[in-house]
Order: C-alpha cells, then structure tokens, then sequence
C-alpha cells in the first residue's frame, strides 16, 4: 500500500490537485474496497491494484481540476455553488466517489441499473464516512422526478453521447451541464448529438502515468430547448 500512495501523491501533484492527507487516505481506501468486493461484484476487470490506481482511480482524478473550476465559477454566476451532481451508469463508482472524496461539498448520486454495484456504492458511502455519497439502483431515464434536478450529469465510459444527453435530460437542472468522461475526442458522436444540446466546451486531460488520450466533453441544452 506504500507504493500506491507514493504513485498516488505523485499524480496529485502532477495534476496540481491539492487534498487533505484524509482525503488521500480515502482514495486509498476506496482502492482497497474495490479490490475486496470485486470478487464478488466483478466491478472491474483489472485485477492489479497498480492498474486499478492508474487506468481507473488517476483516471478519474484527472477531471477534478476541470470539474472544480466549473463549479466555482457556476457559483460565483449563479450567487450559490452547484449543490447535486449525478454518475450516470457509476459501475464501481468512478468518478462519482472520486468526486465525492474530491468535492465534500457536492452531493453526488451514482445512479446504476445492476443492484449490486449501486449496493457498492452504500458501501463505500457508509465505509468510508462520505454523507455526501449515494448509491442509487435505477435506470437513469426511470429516475423518480423527485430525485432529477442535478446540476452536473456526468459519465465516465457510459454509452454514446447522443445516447447519454437523450436518456438523462430529464435530469438537469436549469441551466445545469452534462460532463462526459471520453477517450480521444469524439467528432461523430459530437456531430450525432440530437437537436436542442450543444457542446460548450472540449478540454484534453492528461492522466499521469498513462500514455493514452482523453477528453472531458461539456454539454448543455441551447437556449430555444430549455
């Protein structure tokens, strides 16, 4: 676990992402709850802990500077900081923990059609004392409406753009964003996206440790759809 958290603080750093020593000890500790349920919830096919922190944690971590910069200026422009945020299709929770770790003041639904990644999700909630965390069983399109109105609606390696925008716009608050966690930069699925959602913004991300390409991609319903 030494060496995990010294490559941890490493890509901290290179990411100039600035956490309390608790917050990297919850990071760790997330790392090792998916390593013991993953045995039985088969959350992840990386088995190695090294690639786990690489390809899925310092992934993850690569967006919350992005994220963080949006949120602050979401709330100086609105007068009150982004309050809800929803993973669609969180699988082992990555990147609503990360997220939730990262951004204590946000509350972060991980919304999953399979039981017992969404019961991963509680587990890790209650595990790692995170009040902020949720774990919720449903199909995203089948949220009650009681529990829509998120301010961001994000996903991480979920489904096609189009697929994503269509199936969670019931979840957006006015005025709020959907962020998608991509590979290389999505020029069909950007152009496929339907009538009424724009792409605001594409930003390159850069995960250390990993030579591989990744984008976060911003959306928004334009002005004549909302």
């Amino acid at each position: 676990m030494r060496g995990l958290e010294l490559e941890l603080r490493a890509g901290l750093r290179a990411l100039t992402l600035g956490l309390a020593g608790e917050q990297v000890g919850q990071l760790l500790d997330y790392l090792a709850l998916i390593q013991k349920w993953n045995k039985v919830y088969n959350l992840t096919a990386l088995r190695d802990p090294a690639l786990m922190l690489s390809h899925h944690l310092l992934d993850s971590l690569a967006a919350i500077p992005s994220l963080q910069r949006h949120l602050a200026l979401a709330a100086s422009a609105a007068g009150v900081p982004p309050q809800r945020l929803l993973d669609v299709g969180a699988g082992a929770g990555l990147p609503g923990v990360v997220i939730a770790i990262c951004c204590p003041q946000v509350r972060v639904d991980c919304v999953d059609a399979v039981a017992k990644k969404a019961a991963f999700i509680q587990q890790v909630a209650l595990a790692l004392k995170l009040p902020n965390l949720r774990g919720v069983h449903a199909r995203v399109e089948g949220l009650p409406q009681q529990q829509a109105a998120y301010d961001v609606v994000a996903s991480r390696a979920f489904a096609a753009l189009a697929d994503f925008v269509s199936w969670s716009a019931d979840a957006l608050a006015p005025g709020a964003v959907w962020l998608a966690m991509k590979g290389k930069t999505p020029e069909d699925e950007m152009a496929q996206l339907p009538v009424g959602v724009e792409v605001f913004h594409v930003e390159p991300l850069t995960v250390p440790g990993l030579d591989v390409q990744r984008c976060l991609v911003w959306m928004r319903k334009t002005a004549a759809s909302t």
